[in-house]
């Protein structure tokens, strides 16, 4: 280990065989986390080429259980969000995509921050469970088209690990990485293509455009030289998306999309991966074929009855997916009233993000329990001009305590300008 961190330090390019040496040795608590830090550090400053950062992440991806999903016919396509605030894609998209004729087998986490994941998410159906087995798994997707379960203990464990590690190194922001981080999971979860919806701006990760395409490119270059067909839409997080943030009410807005009812924005970006997905997955041979399975899909409901055979195959009540006002909203509804005249200009979309948190509606620790009936619903966005008095958000709360901080964090992160404000472009690029 120390001849592998010195030829790193010194700028020289690492073996497979070093890199699969240092994770496996770390993996088995065979390497000490000092030694880890230091050639996390010497990686940090000297970086990684393609073949290292290859090799680094299908090490990781081997670390531990690799999904076989040789069991299900066609091409499986997953997708990955690298996450923000008001992000309920996957409850729209998978179904959607899945009721045009691509299997989707997805594996899911829970949400550590300003709301639940998917599975959270998922959850505000009565009785739904991702804790099913692997043949369950395997069959509902052969059956029914889809299936979505909780991640393993057991999936790229190495990761894990080793995020923990730089994370309080200060070797989290690096390029090779963070890349490898999240295709090592991806990878193990076994599909055969796979599209990545990377967030740039002030609610995402990469807060930058050039940091966001750089890091999408990082990852296709991943995916392809592991075998893996890829595609990478980097698309706008400086603002929530869609108008729903929370848990149950991100559900129904999902709904509300299948039922051709959604929010603009969202429903673009819907459409946009899935379009990439129906193309990677064999389903449709242009852009134009694909988005009109797509919106053929929403139009004669079929994307929507997928959405209900899915949650009833995984223990849920398939009736509220026809009738979304049964799942419970927090009964303290407040209304957030614009301060001032003018026009939006900019909103930190993180601090939504936040306002969501203190609900309840997300995790501060692992151990934290969620309330999946807050949220807060935005009626007015970047661009849109108000006049005083006007509403611009509602605030669903279950504790009349935090409503008062959160309107006041709210009305910060709003910023007003006399001037016209541009609209965000929402999709920034393809790759």
């Amino acid at each position: 280990m120390y001849d592998i961190i010195m030829k790193k330090r010194n700028g020289g390019e690492l073996s497979e065989e070093e890199i699969r040496f240092f994770i496996e040795g770390y993996t088995k608590g065979e390497i000490p986390d000092y030694q880890v830090s230091s050639l996390m550090m010497a990686i940090y400053f000297r970086k990684m080429t393609e073949k290292e950062t290859l090799a680094l992440t299908l090490a990781m991806a081997e670390s531990g259980d690799f999904l076989d999903l040789s069991g299900i016919k066609g091409i499986k396509v997953d997708k990955h969000s690298t996450g923000g605030v008001g992000d309920k894609t996957s409850l729209a998209l998978a179904p959607l995509v899945s009721a045009c004729g691509v299997p989707i087998a997805k594996m899911s986490g829970r949400g550590l921050g300003h709301t639940g994941g998917t599975i959270d998410k998922l959850e505000s159906f009565p009785g739904f469970s991702t804790a099913i087995s692997n043949e369950t798994f395997i069959d509902n997707v052969n059956n029914i088209g889809i299936a979505i379960m909780g991640q393993t203990a057991d999936l790229a464990p190495a990761d894990k690990k080793l995020y923990a590690l730089r994370d309080v190194t200060a070797t989290v922001d690096n390029m090779s990485l963070i890349a490898s981080s999240i295709m090592s999971k991806k990878l193990a979860a076994g599909a055969d293509a796979i599209v990545l919806d990377v967030k740039t701006g002030s609610g995402a990760f990469m807060k930058t455009e050039e940091d966001s395409f750089a890091l999408a490119e990082e990852m296709v270059k991943i995916g392809k030289n592991a075998g893996r067909k890829m595609s990478a839409v980097i698309s706008d997080m400086d603002q929530p998306l869609g108008r729903a943030v929370g848990n149950a009410i991100e559900v129904r807005e999902a709904i509300d999309m299948l039922n051709g009812k959604g929010p603009s924005d969202f429903t673009e970006l819907v459409y946009t991966l899935g379009t990439r997905m129906l193309i990677l997955g064999g389903k449709a041979s242009n852009e134009s074929d694909a988005r009109n399975k797509l919106v053929k899909a929403v139009s004669d409901g079929s994307a929507l009855n997928r959405l209900a055979q899915f949650v009833k195959a995984q223990g849920g009540d398939d009736k509220y997916v026809y009738e979304p006002d049964r799942l419970k909203l927090a009964t303290i509804v407040t209304d957030i009233i614009s301060p001032q005249d003018g026009y939006i200009s900019h909103i930190d979309c993180e601090e939504i993000g936040i306002c969501s948190l203190m609900l309840g509606g997300g995790r501060e620790t692992k151990e934290s329990e969620i309330d999946l009936s807050v949220g807060l619903l935005l009626d007015k966005k970047t661009g849109d001009m108000v006049k005083k008095g006007d509403k611009i958000a509602t605030v669903y709360s279950s504790d009349e305590n935090k409503t008062g901080p959160v309107i006041e964090r709210f009305l910060k992160a709003y910023h007003f300008s006399s001037e016209k404000c541009e609209k965000q472009k929402l999709i920034k690029g393809i790759i």
